[in-house]
């Protein structure tokens, strides 16, 4: 997958002087709590809290599992292209006319052109699986997939990238609706409104959304005809702000918690939120396409297996926290899709004006400098799927329909809807399912047996899954293919009934 974007912990490595190991364990935090989080406690509280505690810690272990197949395939894929090199750089010499003198004269004037080769004849040791070069998830499919495989996992990062634009393109304007047509007069914590409700004059909620909308695609939709670089203040920016919105929701609903002013009386278990949930869950543990840009630049990468780990425990317990103070600080039935906007009408929770609009358009400032390294990542995955060899877009193409097919969908289906749950839900369910789940899978199955022949069954990857054994292969795709059968039956159940 392409992206012109610098990873966030990269920025912090290089300009601020942090170690990549220690600026990991925040990036990885970083990526995977974002637009997910947000709507995770309306998922939560329409479960139940049991249900779903114990399928967000389950959902989360199995992200675990394939973050570290990821890791896994990376190391192969970096021994795979230092064989390739190898065995190009042997067969130059075996063809070269250079006479044994010739060699140690060379030798001695170039020692640089082969550094590896050099130390590997000498009788030094060389770590094939060390991860040192960044290979993008697509270049794994292509060096371990099939044309079909290969086309496959584009289409599924393609459906992905499309459901997050969708996503992002109805969060933004949804909280400007909240903000400039919600009552803050201090007694509307109780009020649900209806999209036809009026906002000003006679312009109703859902008319304000689709112009918020509307302005919001004139604005960023430009940029997905241009490369999106040079983001890193903007990353950094948006992070602390990310920090400050979520450390402040956690501390306000503890507070009022604490004061016996909740007014949320959860259930223990409802089973007909459990697929939303599931979406969700999938969609707030997405890393997996990130990993290359983030565990590359690590320079030892010895502990990177627990990086991974404590990360993914300090993730599921901010998951948690944020989860159970939300469904009992306020009713479960008046909780937003957007987690934020229960903070921005509600002076009980929160009296300050300044803080109230900051947390209703935290949402709007963090999403709109995503959206367009997003779409210009989805403009670049259309370019790759139907690039041929050797050929080049002609200019409309690669300036205009390009950008147009990577825009207009999801903007159109944010038009028809600004249902968040039901769009994370079903983003995470289908295409989050195939790049957490059966991708990472696939890639350390195939990955294995590409490199068993090569280097042989006594090779040593350092970076190998705990989780070694091919049942654990197995076990992911049969749990992947079951669940989105439920989740297919429980979709049509749900229509048929209505």
């Amino acid at each position: 997958m392409c992206t012109s974007a610098i990873p966030i912990h990269v920025i912090m490595g290089r300009y601020l002087n942090f170690s990549f190991l220690q600026v990991g364990l925040v990036y990885m935090f970083n990526l995977i709590v974002g637009t997910g989080a947000l709507t995770m406690p309306k998922a939560f509280a329409t479960a139940g809290w049991v249900v779903s505690l114990s399928l967000i810690s389950f959902l989360g272990f199995m992200s675990y599992m394939t973050t570290t197949f990821v890791i896994e395939a990376m190391a192969a894929a970096n021994a795979q292209l230092r064989w390739k090199r190898r065995e190009e750089t042997d067969d130059s010499d075996s063809t070269s006319d250079y006479s044994d003198d010739d060699v140690v004269v060379r030798g001695r004037s170039e020692p640089e052109t082969k550094p590896i080769l050099s130390i590997q004849r000498s009788g030094g040791h060389v770590d094939h699986f060390d991860i040192a070069e960044r290979v993008e998830m697509g270049q794994m499919a292509s060096m371990f997939f099939n044309k079909v495989g290969v086309n496959m996992f584009y289409i599924c990062i393609i459906v992905y990238l499309y459901g997050d634009l969708a996503i992002y393109a109805a969060a933004v304007p949804i909280s400007l609706m909240e903000v400039a047509c919600g009552n803050h007069s201090c007694s509307a914590g109780s009020v649900k409104y209806n999209d036809t409700d009026t906002c000003w004059g006679a312009v109703t909620r859902k008319d304000a959304y689709r112009i918020f909308l509307s302005v919001f695609a004139v604005l960023l939709g430009p940029f997905t005809f241009f490369n999106a670089q040079k983001t890193k203040y903007l990353q950094i920016l948006t992070s602390f702000m990310r920090w400050i919105a979520f450390t402040m929701m956690i501390i306000l609903a503890l507070i009022r918690i604490g004061k016996h002013s909740g007014e949320g009386q959860p259930p223990v278990a409802s089973f007909s939120g459990v697929p939303n949930l599931f979406g969700v869950c999938v969609y707030s543990f997405m890393c997996q396409h990130s990993l290359p840009s983030l565990v590359t630049p690590i320079s030892n990468k010895k502990h990177v297996g627990k990086l991974v780990l404590a990360d993914y425990v300090l993730i599921l317990c901010f998951y948690v926290l944020l989860s159970f103070t939300a469904i009992f600080c306020f009713d479960s039935s008046l909780l937003h899709d957007m987690y934020t906007l229960n903070f921005t009408d509600n002076c009980k929770v929160l009296d300050i004006p300044v803080l109230r609009y900051f947390l209703g358009l935290f949402p709007v400032f963090t999403i709109s400098t995503n959206f367009p390294i997003i779409a210009v990542t989805l403009c670049n995955n259309w370019k790759t799927l139907f690039h041929r060899d050797g050929g080049t877009y002609p200019w409309v193409v690669d300036r205009v329909v390009f950008p147009l097919i990577t825009l207009v969908p999801p903007v159109v289906v944010a038009f028809c809807t600004h249902n968040l749950e039901s769009l994370v839900g079903i983003t995470g369910a289908y295409a989050g399912t195939g790049i957490q789940y059966i991708i990472p899978a696939c890639l350390v199955y195939f990955a294995r047996r590409h490199l068993e022949p090569v280097m042989g069954r006594d090779a040593i990857n350092k970076h190998q899954s705990p989780f070694r054994h091919a049942f654990w292969v197995w076990f992911v795709v049969l749990w992947a293919i079951s669940c989105l059968m439920f989740v297919t039956a429980n979709i049509i159940l749900t229509d048929t009934k209505t």
